[in-house]
């Protein structure tokens, strides 16, 4: 869930692709049919995987660092590999490498079904990540390769209508499984869909490889983001417990600031680097992913925390929490085709400014429920609003992410802004992290001290503070005291929980500033876009 369906620029990633290769009818309906599949392997495990966490928390008695890990380690090896992925697949072939891809994800997904602790889960997540770096990009190049231009528009509108209802009933599925079953059954979902994904692949789809002078796979730079990565997400999801003195802490930051300070270096002089930073000295693109680093953040970091506090604290099922963010899929859907109109309506600035804004409001929202708080009057219009400020934005956001560069480059543009905004939730996850956990025994320490419980209950509370919400009340005690120790962790819980949501909603209103200072107004952009039009 803290990656609610399709990041920016996916669309623009196919639209951008090279001229297709011909091929018939079927085999362009078979490859449509493949990336559907293979879009939905991984749309589902990415909004599925939240609604299970507060019952992986409490099946294997993890702290909250560890069900962050649950999540980071998928996402860290996503983001930092994405764009290598493509170039994998241009080099050795795109439907070679999205088998494999495909492959190494069922796989991992099975592994993840059958781990009976945190730490063989969370080394199953990194192999899905991996998997998933090779599958998301090819997904999208097989459509550039098999379609030509004219047909594109149209396989786009069935790729788009799918992975919207993927979307939209993943989550509620795989909570539906976790509620009834078993969160292992949330990850099972993966594996019938894989093994039908690669039949298909093998006997339909065509392969095809992308420009062979390309030059050489960028393994020094792609090895150091994902270092960099690494060392800043342990940092900051480790520090709550650890401390910031804990020499792992630092050295691990030290190493994370190091190796992303080298990335930049190395990606200046490289041949081939997986990011031309020469992309950046274009005004539009720069304000466009400086957006989507801190809008994402705010949409990834705010939201992978809000199943927990659906679940733990206001006491809904894994269900219930699946569907309590259908309103925002169904409002980016419903109102899809409208904003893909207002960058020629209204020119780019004025959505990018406008939407992030009406998602801080939003975000914001968030930050009023309580912990007894309904649905319909407290998160449904909040959710309705973010839904509302993300659709304004996602649609110009990409079309002026495609517009910023010559064609020959707007592929190479889109990759870089989609894994800009996992990359961002990543970070984000980890950051809000340390929010919450310090906000959260801030309150709980003042909580503690106003009530009057055994000292043995205070101890057994203390403990457990890094599960947060999660934790467990001993029995022994008599109900009353037990429910004010209770109502004591989730007021804590709920705490922490506003101040994500505030943070988030500054992040949104920092992103309209950036669009406001960088994006260019309506007719520059247009004078822009004619003349790469003609390069």
């Amino acid at each position: 869930m803290s990656q609610i369906g399709k990041p920016p620029c996916e669309e623009g990633a196919i639209l951008s692709g090279e001229q297709a290769t011909p091929c018939s009818a079927s085999s362009r309906r078979w490859t449509l049919v493949a990336t559907i599949l293979g879009s939905s392997l991984a749309f589902i495990d990415g909004t599925v995987v939240n609604v299970a966490l507060p019952n992986i928390q409490r099946t294997l008695g993890a702290t909250t660092s560890d069900v962050q890990w649950v999540m980071e380690s998928y996402a860290l090896f996503l983001a930092s590999l994405l764009l290598v992925g493509g170039a994998l697949g241009d080099r050795f072939g795109r439907k070679r490498v999205f088998m494999i891809g495909a492959g190494v994800f069922t796989l991992a997904s099975i592994g993840c079904s059958m781990s009976s602790g945190v730490g063989p889960l969370i080394a199953a997540r990194a192999i899905q990540g991996i998997g998933a770096a090779l599958l998301v990009p090819g997904s999208l190049a097989l459509i550039s390769a098999t379609f030509p231009p004219s047909e594109r528009g149209a396989a786009i509108g069935t790729w788009s209508a799918f992975s919207g209802i993927t979307a939209a009933i993943g989550p509620v599925i795989g909570g539906f499984l976790v509620e009834h079953y078993s969160w292992p059954l949330a990850f099972l979902i993966n594996a019938p869909l894989g093994i039908v994904l690669l039949a298909i692949c093998a006997a339909k789809v065509p392969e095809s490889k992308g420009n062979a002078d390309a030059g050489p796979i960028d393994v020094l730079g792609a090895s150091l983001v994902t270092m960099g990565l690494a060392g800043l997400v342990f940092a900051f999801i480790e520090a709550p417990s650890r401390g910031w003195t804990a020499a792992p802490i630092w050295l691990a930051a030290l190493i994370g600031i190091i190796a992303l300070l080298l990335f930049v270096r190395v990606e200046l002089r490289a041949a081939s680097p997986m990011l031309p930073m020469a992309l950046f000295r274009e005004r539009n693109f720069a304000g466009a992913n400086m957006l989507t680093l801190l809008l994402y953040a705010a949409l990834g970091g705010s939201l992978f925390f809000l199943p927990l506090n659906l679940i733990q604290v206001q006491g809904y099922g894994a269900t219930a929490a699946g569907a309590a963010l259908l309103p925002f899929i169904a409002t980016m859907f419903l109102l899809s085709r409208w904003t893909g109109s207002l960058v020629d309506r209204f020119g780019p600035k004025l959505p990018l400014v406008t939407g992030p804004a009406i998602a801080a409001v939003g975000f914001a929202m968030f930050a009023l429920p309580s912990t007894e708080s309904t649905y319909w009057t407290s998160f449904f219009p909040a959710i309705c609003i973010l839904g509302l400020g993300m659709s304004v934005t996602v649609a110009p956001l990409t079309t002026t992410v495609m517009n910023s560069v010559g064609k020959e480059l707007a592929g190479t543009a889109s990759g870089i802004n989609n894994a800009v905004s996992r990359a961002a939730a990543l970070l984000a996850i980890a950051l809000f992290g340390l929010v919450l956990v310090f906000a959260f025994n801030t309150t709980l320490d003042a909580e503690l001290r106003s009530l009057h419980v055994p000292a043995a209950l205070v101890s057994t509370v203390v403990e457990q503070r890094q599960k947060l919400a999660g934790m467990e009340m001993p029995g022994g005690y008599p109900d009353a005291v037990i429910s004010a120790m209770k109502h004591a962790v989730k007021l804590s819980f709920v705490s922490g929980f506003r101040w994500v949501m505030l943070v988030s909603a500054a992040l949104a209103l920092l992103s309209a500033v950036s669009a406001w200072v960088f994006i260019e107004g309506k007719q520059a952009a247009r004078a822009k876009f004619n003349s790469a039009k003609n390069r």
